[in-house]
């Protein structure tokens, strides 16, 4: 018999990843009660009719009683929820979150976090550009990577913690990584920011030129447009909030990422084909080892289905 590593976890926030946490943790048998909470009143009547677990009407009773408090909301309202849920946090529990931004969402928690209380953010490498409670899956966090990080130089009691938040996330089905807050903000500037970023942009310039082209953006679409409206697809509010809450990182990134493009645009402008050939087939190498890491599939045009009749 499985035995959970929380007897009850509290999850604020009803969207994609708290739902989810929420479904994979029953499936799983992480933690024998579920309570959850969101601050949309229409999102905890949705939770509710989806069964997600005891869906609460405010922060304190959520977190009454709970060994594992996880904040699912975005980066921006992490303080302002951290400060409501406070006072019901009871000693010993954990406070953990799944924010994008680890270096903010640490100050904004430890603002308010009782000293009684082990804090450890977190952020699961896992997501779709849906939102809401139903937008949730139990398998979301299967053989994705989970990045803690822990405060440093901590007694014996919080490692203790440190190890059962890490045994939670594997029964969820997620490979957990330690890594410093700072460092995880700059490596997910790159791998994850700047590219939700650009694709924003690019669907906004596409925008701008539809009017131009009578409708023949959308209906040429080609594969690579569509994976970027597809991105660009996410949610506002916790894109806008990772992008201020990171600035430095995805700034000094962005600013890379213009030069080399600008070096693109100069080997086009003067016929450069070698240049052009190099940083090509520099980017298959790095496309090779993504697969090679099993973190996509090197079937073909992604894995999308091309046929008549769509797949069931």
């Amino acid at each position: 018999m499985i035995r959970p590593v929380f007897d009850r976890i509290a999850i604020i926030g009803a969207g994609l990843i708290g739902s989810s946490i929420a479904l994979a943790a029953r499936e799983n048998g992480a933690a024998d009660k579920i309570a959850i909470y969101d601050a949309n009143e229409d999102v905890r009547r949705r939770a509710g009719q989806l069964g997600l677990g005891e869906v609460c009407d405010t922060p304190a009773a959520t977190c009454s009683d709970a060994d594992c408090v996880i904040l699912c909301v975005p980066v921006g309202a992490i303080e302002t929820a951290c400060e409501a849920l406070a006072p019901s946090l009871k000693p010993g529990a954990i406070l953990s979150d799944v924010g994008s931004v680890k270096e903010k969402a640490l100050a904004a928690m430890q603002a308010h976090c009782p000293e009684s209380v082990h804090l450890i953010p977190g952020h699961p490498i896992a997501g779709t550009e849906k939102s809401g409670p139903e937008s949730g899956f139990s398998t979301l966090f299967k053989n994705a990577w989970y990045i803690l990080t822990p405060l440093p130089q901590q007694e014996e009691a919080y490692n203790s913690a440190l190890d059962r938040l890490a045994a939670f996330w594997e029964m969820l089905g997620s490979k957990v990584e330690i890594m410093e807050a700072g460092r995880h903000d700059r490596v997910l500037a790159i791998t994850s920011h700047l590219p939700h970023l650009i694709a924003y942009n690019i669907v906004s310039t596409a925008y701008d030129m539809e009017s131009v082209g009578e409708g023949e953006v959308v209906k040429y679409s080609a594969g690579g447009f569509r994976d970027f409206t597809r991105i660009a697809a996410s949610d506002p509010t916790m894109w806008r909030d990772v992008f201020l809450n990171n600035r430095e990182a995805v700034l000094e990134t962005l600013g890379r990422f213009s030069e080399d493009l600008a070096a693109l645009q100069r080997a086009i402008r003067w016929g450069d084909g070698d240049t052009l050939m190099k940083e090509f087939e520099r980017a298959r190498g790095i496309r090779k080892a993504i697969i090679d890491a099993g973190q996509d599939t090197s079937d073909v045009n992604f894995g999308r289905n091309t046929s008549d009749k769509p797949k069931h």
